[in-house]
């Protein structure tokens, strides 16, 4: 009650690998699943970005490529205004 919800739109994307060790992940669920989140009152979202998401140190495989944020974020902008 009244505590702010951020949520991690990219590691909840996160495919854990036991085998190899490298985690797996679904970048194309981003913007749905951050869309969820606006809709139904999140306070904030973390996306992990990077310019080249398959030359990133960690994590590469469920990043947004750093391009593809503003539209993103424009779109959410949008949807909190319908959804306020």
């Amino acid at each position: 009650h009244g505590v702010p919800v951020v949520m991690d739109c990219t590691h909840s994307l996160q495919q854990p690998n036991q085998t190899s060790g490298v985690t797996g992940g679904n970048p194309q669920l981003i913007e749905t699943i951050a869309k969820a989140a606006i809709a139904t009152g999140c306070h904030g979202l973390f996306i992990e970005t990077h310019p080249n998401p398959a030359a990133a140190k960690s994590d590469g495989a469920n990043m947004l490529r750093l391009n593809l944020l503003e539209p993103l974020l424009e779109k959410l902008v949008r949807l909190k205004a319908a959804v306020s």
